[in-house]
């Protein structure tokens, strides 16, 4: 088992979404290419114009106010920063999301050894249940207990994650948490539970 160190000591398993199951840049570079195709339906701009200065924009420094940027150089009218928005929540994807291979494997062990997996989500819920729905996940998706950290505070905290342990009785020494920020080691830390970078499995 190529996950053993792992998954042998633990019962249950908290995973993130972004940057831990799958690459957000996935993601929101489809919504950016989604964007520039209505500004050409919408403007007449020129789509392949548009992508490129978003996706070189987003590879230089990330989603960082992009639309803006992208308006001053297209001069964009503000009231697009709404369908901008909106895309993010509910845009029907070209290609579905795939998980990280490691990712994927790692999950499919821990269900043949019968474990369980939460995933505990930050950020906007209808967005990230748009990415949800939108991936491949090769039948695991039944095996998976999904919770949102924003249910508890905006920001993602320690109140998420204890209710989740308390919700299934969960003990803390046989728990593992994956993420992929500062944000969840510190959580996992506070927690008292074991923490591990999703690089490690990649």
């Amino acid at each position: 088992m190529a996950f053993e160190q792992y998954i042998e000591n633990k019962k249950a398993f908290v995973l993130g979404l972004d940057n831990v199951l799958y690459p957000e840049k996935d993601y929101l570079l489809q919504v950016y290419y989604l964007f520039s195709e209505f500004m050409t339906y919408s403007e007449q701009l020129d789509s392949k114009a548009v992508i490129a200065f978003m996706q070189d924009e987003f590879a230089a420094h990330g989603a960082e106010a992009i639309f803006e940027k992208t308006a001053v150089k297209f001069n964009i009218p503000e009231k697009y920063k709404v369908n901008f928005a909106l895309l993010h929540q509910n845009a029907r994807l070209p290609l579905k999301l795939l998980l990280f291979q490691q990712v994927l494997s790692f999950l499919q062990e821990i269900v043949v050894e019968r474990k369980e997996i939460y995933l505990l989500v930050n950020s906007d819920p209808l967005q990230q249940i748009n990415k949800i729905k939108q991936m491949e996940w090769h039948g695991l998706e039944q095996y998976l207990k999904l919770y949102f950290t924003e249910e508890f505070e905006v920001e993602p905290s320690i109140k998420s994650l204890q209710f989740v342990i308390d919700q299934h009785h969960l003990n803390k020494e046989e728990m593992l948490m994956i993420g992929a920020t500062d944000k969840e080691q510190a959580i996992a830390a506070v927690a008292g539970i074991d923490y591990l970078t999703v690089t490690k499995l990649l």
